[in-house]
């Protein structure tokens, strides 16, 4: 596997930095690829502005963060202006339709789904949203396998919540595959 540098961003409350712990916690536990995963938030608990690193490897990773992404996903306006424009030239920028709107200029694969609404649309609550945008980037990359993340949520989530966010992975998976069929 290539060294993949990954970032997440969003605002607070989005659960950027549970899906970045979760993917990371995949490629460890299941995929036994390197894995490091640091984060940085704002000041406020919920709103504020969220980021959050995640370097897969099959080699050792000397350096926790990441400063040209070669995959990004962006799930607030703020967070794509800020980050959009550092992802590698060609690397993939993710966004939801709902909250950003991209601009042509970015030097990436942008794809834009509808990950918010899908959510909304077929579960009822957004608060697995950031579970469906994992189940896209992976969908997307095959970064890991989707087995992978099923059996870290089984250990990370509430067994009340479990299957919601097994059905947001599916939600994800699903948009990821009409982008790459």
């Amino acid at each position: 596997m290539q060294t993949q540098r990954i970032i997440l961003s969003g605002s607070g409350g989005q659960g950027v930095i549970t899906a970045a712990i979760v993917l990371a916690e995949a490629a460890v536990v299941y995929e036994d690829l390197n894995a490091v995963q640091t984060q940085s938030y704002g000041p406020e608990s919920r709103g504020g502005a969220t980021r959050a690193d995640v370097i897969l490897s099959d080699k050792p990773i000397y350096y926790p963060k990441v400063d040209q992404p070669n995959l990004a996903a962006c799930l607030t306006q703020e967070a794509y202006n800020r980050y959009s424009r550092s992802i590698r030239p060609g690397g993939l920028l993710l966004t939801d339709s709902h909250y950003v709107r991209q601009d042509p200029r970015v030097d990436a694969r942008q794809v834009e789904l509808n990950m918010y609404e899908t959510v909304v649309d077929r579960i009822g609550k957004p608060i697995v949203f950031n579970i469906c945008v994992l189940g896209a980037l992976i969908g997307l990359t095959g970064l890991i396998r989707p087995e992978s993340i099923a059996g870290v949520l089984e250990t990370r989530v509430p067994a009340e919540s479990l299957a919601m966010n097994r059905a947001a992975l599916q939600a994800g998976l699903d948009l990821a595959a009409r982008m790459t069929h």
